[in-house]
């Protein structure tokens, strides 16, 4: 779309080799006057030891694992690991999800996710086939075929009682459903949070828990944020 704006948070590289300062998805969503953000990229130092012992905090430095893109600079490259995959968009927002660890020259806005989950409409995580497949906080980014439509999903998680998360199997079960062609598992867990712009501010429209605290917003390491021009 001409008026959809796309933006993956910038990068800050710096001398102590860290990537990014780690910011809270509402905080992004304003500073960047956005209307959408969901966070977005795995990243590391994580530490979660008890509500008052934990690691980042906003203003900490960290790194994003994977590829990370934000406005054609490439800020983070490329894991090694083959196991990793893509979404970029380009200069048209054409979104393309990629079993590959990079983004095709042009790319201007891209982040990495730490399991394809769909390709030509077939479950082909490799999680399915394993224990780990239990319910979870997740956000997965999902494209039709045409790589015009996206859908952005976000289940909250670790909260008996409101919601304990969702298994890779029901949320590909629930994706084909939609009809989308591929999709990817980003950074979850307490990681998940979605907001959007309303005019006091980002609202959050899910219930994010952090340091087992509920309704906490994790700082993170970037973010995928949308706008009208």
């Amino acid at each position: 779309q001409p008026n959809l704006g796309i933006l993956v948070s910038p990068g800050s590289p710096s001398l102590d080799q860290t990537e990014a300062t780690a910011m809270t998805t509402s905080a992004f969503l304003n500073k960047h006057k956005l209307q959408l953000a969901v966070n977005a990229s795995y990243f590391y130092k994580f530490q979660e030891d008890a509500p008052w012992a934990y690691y980042p905090r906003v203003g900490d430095r960290v790194n994003v694992v994977g590829q990370a893109i934000s406005n054609g600079q490439i800020y983070s490259q490329a894991d090694a690991d083959s196991r990793w995959s893509v979404i970029c968009f380009d200069t048209q927002n054409q979104v393309q999800i990629l079993p590959q660890n990079s983004c095709p020259a042009g790319t201007q806005q891209a982040v990495s996710g730490n399991e394809l989950l769909l390709m030509d409409g077939k479950a082909v995580a490799p999680s399915l086939a394993s224990d780990r497949d239990k319910p979870y906080p997740r956000v997965v980014f999902a494209q039709d075929k045409s790589g015009k439509k996206l859908w952005i999903v976000a289940v909250d998680g670790k909260q008996p009682g409101y919601s304990e998360g969702v298994k890779l199997k029901e949320l590909i079960a629930f994706l084909q459903g939609l009809g989308a062609d591929r999709a990817i598992n980003l950074d979850g867990g307490g990681s998940t949070t979605m907001v959007m712009a309303q005019p006091q501010g980002a609202k959050i429209l899910n219930a994010p828990i952090q340091n087992k605290i509920p309704l906490n917003e994790r700082p993170v390491a970037n973010q995928i944020g949308f706008f009208l021009r």
